[in-house]
């Protein structure tokens, strides 16, 4: 028992880390890197068309060349490959496999066998048309994933507050994101203080009513403490001068190698045409 307190323990801080580090990746943007190099506009443009080409392919053999310019990009962005992996086979990839699994069997996708077996005395096929479709799909999210990835981690979070601006993406979306972002942090150490407080109080041994009580008392509380904390986030945007648009420092600025960036995905997306026919 002692072990699956543990392990769930342990689980719980290390999700609320893992969210924290995702939403505090600001230290890969301000690395020297090609992609933190470029201007935002033109970077979040071509990401758009890369994605569309991802979607709209059909191949493996047009999907795995695209991963791997992912994989690429993060390397000459000094991005580590572990976390770069670790952030984009998470959450979307894996369900995206558990809902594909079905495809893989005769019941769903007819045709031929690849491998058989039988489980509660139920006989189940996998064929090769369903790996395959299984295979397609989840790599396709996996690529969708990892240049989203990309453009977050290598961009500033105000300069992609002001890209979707430019982009006129409605002023209600950009100001809730940007307040989202700031809250969710904040409210991801609430968590942790709230849980440090009752194991230094109450420690790792509970009756199960008393258990239920503290939680309950604790889900109240922190409720309260949110919806406080979230009207109080706003009030010290408006304070310091936040009118609803998200204001950068530095103009953006377009350069020759945002041309030459610009110039190569135009080559890559030609060539991804000709593979497609």
């Amino acid at each position: 028992m002692g072990r699956n307190k543990g392990f769930i323990e342990h689980s719980a801080m290390d999700a609320l880390s893992f969210m924290k580090d995702s939403l505090l990746a600001d230290e890969y943007a301000l690395k020297k890197g090609f992609l933190q190099s470029l201007d935002a506009r033109v970077k979040a443009a071509t990401f758009i068309f890369i994605i569309l080409q991802v979607i709209l392919a059909r191949k493996m053999v047009v999907l795995l060349p695209l991963y791997a310019f992912s994989l690429v990009l993060a390397g000459i962005s000094n991005i580590r490959l572990g976390f770069f992996i670790k952030r984009t086979w998470i959450f979307m990839p894996l369900f995206s496999l558990f809902i594909a699994l079905p495809a893989l069997f005769s019941f769903f996708t007819p045709g031929d066998p690849l491998v058989a077996f039988g489980v509660a005395g139920l006989k189940l096929t996998v064929t090769r048309q369903g790996a395959s479709t299984v295979a397609l799909f989840v790599t396709r999210v996996v690529t969708c994933v990892s240049y989203v990835v990309l453009l977050s981690i290598t961009t500033r979070h105000f300069e992609l507050l002001k890209v979707l601006r430019i982009f006129k993406i409605p002023q209600v979306f950009v100001m809730t994101l940007g307040i989202s972002y700031r809250y969710i942090y904040l409210f991801i150490g609430i968590i942790e203080n709230t849980y440090l407080a009752i194991k230094s109080r109450v420690g790792t041994r509970v009756r199960y009513k008393k258990g239920q009580h503290i939680v309950a008392w604790n889900i109240g509380s922190l409720w309260q403490r949110s919806y406080k904390l979230n009207d109080d986030v706003y009030k010290a945007m408006l304070s310091r001068g936040y009118s609803g648009e998200p204001v950068i420092l530095e103009e953006f600025r377009i350069r020759p190698r945002d041309w030459l960036w610009l110039f190569g995905i135009t080559v890559i997306s030609v060539l991804l045409f000709i593979l497609r026919r």
